[in-house]
């Protein structure tokens, strides 16, 4: 085996362990409506995307801060997290996968899901939490 294709294979391990420390620290603190979409050939900026619902300001922030826990955790320092301030939109970027946490109100208003499965056979319910 290749040198790069050793790292590709090596990635593709770190981030199957990432998804899912992130779909566990997602259902630790009982996000609400988890969907995980895969959005490899659509865009480069990752490959996966969680989208989840708090019931509050303090949930969202609190679900946001497990996911970089739980991301650490595994080894994996965020790029960024944003929103935590307002905690109405938090966005955690793990690199090739984001962790988009929302009030459901704001959720409903961007419609990402809607934005990035258009023309798909759908996303995937990650829970029915």
């Amino acid at each position: 085996m290749s040198s790069k294709s050793s790292r590709k294979a090596k990635s593709a391990d770190i981030n199957e362990i990432l998804r899912k420390r992130v779909i566990d620290a997602l259902e630790e603190l009982k996000a609400k409506d988890v969907r995980e979409i895969d959005v490899r050939g659509k865009t480069s900026i990752a490959d996966f995307l969680f989208i989840a619902s708090g019931t509050s300001a303090r949930h969202v922030k609190s679900i946001a801060d497990e996911v970089v826990k739980f991301a650490k955790e595994a080894g994996v320092m965020p790029n960024g997290v944003e929103g935590q301030t307002e905690a109405e939109w938090v966005l955690v970027d793990l690199g090739d996968i984001i962790v988009h946490v929302m009030l459901p109100r704001i959720r409903e208003f961007y419609g990402l899901e809607r934005l990035w499965t258009v023309g798909d056979d759908g996303y995937e319910a990650v829970s029915a939490v």
